[in-house]
């Protein structure tokens, strides 16, 4: 037969409310978000608990042996944020202060005696009683909590390592707390700065489709993050004839984005494009792998196509890009523009690019696009795939706008809410 110990009622209650005035203390200081508020607190909420007449705070983070600052005095009247203030702290060398935050052990002081000169005299005067905290940061005590009193022995040495314990355990949580403000702050600036880079990227989009005899141009450009590698332009090459080039650098966000304002600039060097796209992507090609890509691995697929209003023909080149999706709405058939293909650009400065050409007809429509448009994600892992862009090109009855319109529409119900893993680039030219 076992018995069960009863606690007598005087000392049940003890525990309790001990209890609930730690789980309210809990409560409160987990809702904070600032730092300053969260000691500010959680000194309040422990003042009953462990009595003291004064409580200093004291930091050797950034300084040599024998300076410290003081932290906290809890007789300021106003008190300074030790994160965002920490040019007003005091700043002392040496003394009863430096000895203890430089000890790096607890201490538990039941007469203090220090000097008139000490530089920590101000901080001790009236106290007689110390009880040294140190907390503890990859091992070493780089701050301090000295709580006082004014009668000698006031403090328990039986008291020590409980107070080690939590103010330890509180000290890291502050610090867990500074640091993800900061990292906050640094995200968000990060954030503001990559906000600006996507401006100027799409500033070197073409900031209106040109008007191409015989064709109806449609574009949407959307990057997975706020910078992207995706690339596409239109250069006027002699009468009647434009060239429609696109491109996607490999890799995501800032890198690729300074690959493809590169690229463009590499583009656009020739006071006049070639006429033949195969020539472009060589120039291209050459430029990029001796003066960027060679070094760091990175590459670029690109298509480029001219097309001839006069005999409505589009002659083009491509250089490892998916190749585009002709529909052609008179009869039904579907081509695929993959009369040439070479390697990437900028994996090697010697690759030659061939050109083929495809007449058009009325009614024909095109979708140039990058991967991202058909290695869209559903949220079972399936990519969409070029069948389910056919199948939306079989639409002939909309326009070119009206086109891109559909197929995104289509990548978007598929992904489902899927954020996108890679940038979108869709142009759309339906001959008239």
């Amino acid at each position: 037969m076992s018995e069960t110990a009863v606690s007598p009622p005087g000392r049940a209650a003890g525990w309790r409310e001990r209890l609930d005035r730690i789980v309210v203390t809990m409560r409160e200081i987990s809702s904070q978000t600032d730092p300053q508020e969260m000691v500010r607190r959680y000194g309040a909420r422990t003042e009953g608990i462990v009595h003291r007449d004064r409580l200093v705070t004291l930091s050797r983070r950034g300084h040599e042996h024998p300076e410290f600052r003081v932290t906290r005095d809890s007789q300021w009247k106003d008190p300074i944020n030790p994160w965002s203030q920490r040019d007003r702290l005091p700043v002392l060398r040496g003394g009863l202060l430096a000895e203890l935050i430089y000890g790096d052990e607890p201490r538990v002081i039941d007469d203090v005696q220090s000097a008139p000169d000490d530089p920590g005299a101000p901080y001790l005067a009236g106290q007689r009683s110390v009880l040294a905290v140190p907390l503890y940061d990859r091992g070493v005590a780089l701050n301090m909590v000295l709580m006082m009193r004014k009668e000698p022995a006031a403090f328990s040495p039986e008291d020590l390592p409980e107070q080690v314990w939590l103010s330890n355990l509180f000290g890291r949580a502050t610090h867990s707390l500074v640091l993800s403000d900061e990292l906050r702050r640094a995200y968000q600036a990060a954030d503001d700065e990559l906000k600006v880079v996507a401006d100027i990227q799409r500033s070197l989009l073409p900031a209106a489709l040109p008007e191409v005899p015989g064709l109806d141009l449609a574009a949407h450009y959307e990057t997975s993050r706020h910078a992207g590698g995706d690339y596409y332009d239109f250069f006027p090459v002699g009468d009647d004839r434009w060239g429609v080039l696109i491109a996607d650098v490999s890799g995501h966000g800032t890198p690729a984005a300074v690959l493809m304002a590169i690229t463009r600039t590499l583009a656009r060097m020739d006071p006049e494009p070639p006429a033949c796209p195969a020539d472009l992507l060589t120039r291209l090609n050459r430029r990029l792998a001796e003066l960027y890509t060679m070094q760091n691995g990175t590459f670029v697929t690109a298509f480029y196509g001219v097309y001839d209003a006069a005999d409505r023909s589009l002659c083009y080149a491509s250089a490892g890009h998916n190749p585009p999706r002709l529909k052609r709405c008179a009869d039904g058939t579907l081509i695929t523009l993959s009369g040439t293909a070479g390697l990437p650009l900028g994996i090697d400065r010697d690759t030659a690019y061939g050109r083929a050409t495809q007449r058009l007809v009325p009614g024909d429509q095109i979708v140039f696009y990058t991967d991202g448009i058909t290695e869209a994600f559903s949220p079972a892992g399936e990519l969409f795939g070029t069948e389910r862009l056919d199948r939306v090109l079989s639409n002939c009855g909309v326009t070119a706008r009206g086109l891109v319109d559909e197929v995104l529409a289509a990548v978007r119900t598929f992904a489902a809410g899927r954020p996108a893993d890679d940038d979108r680039t869709l142009l759309v030219a339906k001959v008239r």
